[in-house]
């Protein structure tokens, strides 16, 4: 059974916002709040939208965060018709509302970033715990600026050069995240092919190395290499991915697969089971964390 969430509250109507959720995530905590007040109150989604005056795949879009925006009129009359008669409570959700419709800040990026990326922005920035397994490159919250230019002109050959710089100042400033006052937990496992591949020449990759050996001390930060002479491991066939948690009892862990187009988010018990087991095998397979500026120290030595 998977652990509960740190800092899980009792459930209600409330949805706190001073633990760094994102909009798009709150969105999603205020959705899965109004359906477990709908199923309280023993409503079908027809019932609770007649109530309303909305149809039904409204009040299903609105439970599953599919909506751009919660209307706060929707909002209080979902309250009253679900039984909800504190003013406070009202007054705290709809605050939520409010907040949960504000943009995010990398929403000033759009221009250069696809909407299925922005959706990945509002989880890292509201977890609690990142893992993750690289298989090519360095994670993107670990990258120098140097690192990151020579990836994202790679990847996108066709770009201009202030579309890439605006990818770049995005990427520097996920990482700020790293540094506020309660930042998430990172726990990354790299393939030793992701410091062999020799992104941006020998000079970018040295300092690359000489980052991630500082930033591995931070208490919060955990990276690991996995050596070419440990053989094969359980994530071999999966390539890259990441697994989030957060400190919200109603969101479930995510694992989080990215490709060209798009990307794909799973959420299912089952699956993300599946990936949480091949982050423990990995973690026990790789290099011990204690080990990891050696290791590093002895790859950079080779470039």
């Amino acid at each position: 059974m998977a652990p509960e969430h740190p800092g899980a509250r009792g459930r209600g109507v409330t949805a706190e916002t001073d633990w760094g959720g994102a909009p798009s995530v709150l969105r999603m905590i205020l959705g899965r709040q109004l359906e477990e007040l709908r199923n309280r109150a023993g409503l079908s989604y027809e019932e609770a939208g007649a109530a309303i005056g909305v149809s039904h795949s409204t009040i299903r879009r609105m439970e599953a965060a599919k909506v751009a925006r919660l209307r706060l009129a929707d909002a209080e009359k979902l309250l009253h018709v679900y039984g909800v008669t504190d003013r406070q409570e009202t007054d705290t959700f709809l605050k939520s509302v409010r907040e949960a419709n504000k943009r995010g800040w990398w929403h000033t990026y759009r221009d250069v970033m696809p909407d299925w990326f922005a959706a990945y922005l509002s989880l890292e920035q509201a977890a609690l715990q990142i893992r993750a397994y690289e298989s090519q490159f360095v994670h993107g919250l670990l990258q120098t600026e140097a690192y990151a230019r020579a990836l994202l002109r790679a990847g996108n050959p066709h770009a201009t050069a202030d579309a890439t710089e605006r990818r770049i100042d995005l990427r520097m400033r996920r990482q700020e995240l790293l540094y506020r006052a309660e930042p998430p937990r990172l726990w990354v496992v790299m393939d030793e092919t992701v410091l062999r591949r020799p992104v941006g020449g020998a000079e970018v990759m040295r300092a690359q190395i000489g980052h991630l050996m500082e930033i591995q001390r931070l208490p919060h930060v955990t990276l690991q290499i996995m050596p070419f002479t440990n053989g094969p491991h359980p994530a071999m066939r999966a390539g890259a991915f990441q697994l989030l948690r957060f400190r919200a009892r109603e969101l479930p862990d995510v694992v989080y697969l990215s490709g060209l187009v798009g990307a794909i988010y799973l959420d299912k018990r089952d699956d993300v089971v599946v990936y949480r087991e091949a982050l423990d095998r990995l973690g026990a397979q790789a290099t011990p964390a204690r080990s990891t500026a050696a290791e590093l120290d002895r790859i950079r030595e080779y470039l």
